[in-house]
């Protein structure tokens, strides 16, 4: 009998080392912005600059990866160096975890639901954090049937769960070994007009 699949949550980032559980397929660090980080985003959204960014990271060994560059255009406002910094530390964790060598980072100002369709990510596991605005919604297994992915007439009408700004997750999708057909149903939030989210996902390519 298959596994049931479920999801951990807790303000401890060790909660993330539960995505390696085959029972498990969301793992959510429920956490806080510095001070810091949270003025860099504020002074952010006051800008109309757009901000979107793909790159790949290769990582060697515990040195820090090289983010020179990312989100240049907001290099000055207040708390960019320990965004940077965040978004490195995230990136070491996530290597670590997975034992990645070579890592996707998308960093995206977004003013509209990038994915508004409940869906599955066709990857073993992915990083995502909303750093301002609402977070993605997900449902618990069963909430939903499976064939009806991406169909607006088979989305439940109950509240979904809700990421929170800051939040740190683990989707693992289809192509985790042992997790076909099992992948955490999630999609993007509405946003209201003028509203705009800073999100940023983490893929293992390697």
């Amino acid at each position: 009998m298959p596994a049931t699949h479920h999801y951990r949550q807790s303000p401890e980032p060790a909660v993330l080392a539960e995505i390696l559980r085959d029972d498990i397929n969301l793992a959510i660090w429920t956490r806080q912005f510095s001070p810091k980080v949270a003025s860099f985003i504020e002074a952010l959204l006051c800008r109309d600059d757009p901000l979107s960014e793909s790159r790949v990271i290769e990582l060697q060994g515990e040195e820090p990866p090289d983010l020179v560059g990312l989100a240049a255009a907001f290099a000055r406002c207040e708390g960019y160096a320990e965004f940077v910094e965040d978004v490195a530390w995230l990136i070491q964790v996530y290597g670590c975890l997975l034992g990645a060598e070579r890592i996707g980072l998308r960093l995206r100002m977004l003013d509209k639901a990038m994915c508004p369709r409940y869906h599955v990510d066709w990857v073993s596991v992915r990083l995502i954090t909303t750093y301002a605005g609402r977070g993605s919604e997900w449902l618990e297994e069963g909430a939903m049937p499976r064939a009806g992915l991406g169909q607006a007439a088979s989305e439940p009408v109950d509240a979904p769960h809700k990421l929170l700004s800051a939040d740190v997750a683990l989707f693992k999708g289809e192509r985790w070994m042992g997790n076909e057909g099992r992948g955490i149903i999630h999609r993007s939030p509405q946003v209201e007009a003028g509203e705009r989210r800073l999100i940023m996902t983490l893929d293992w390519l390697k």
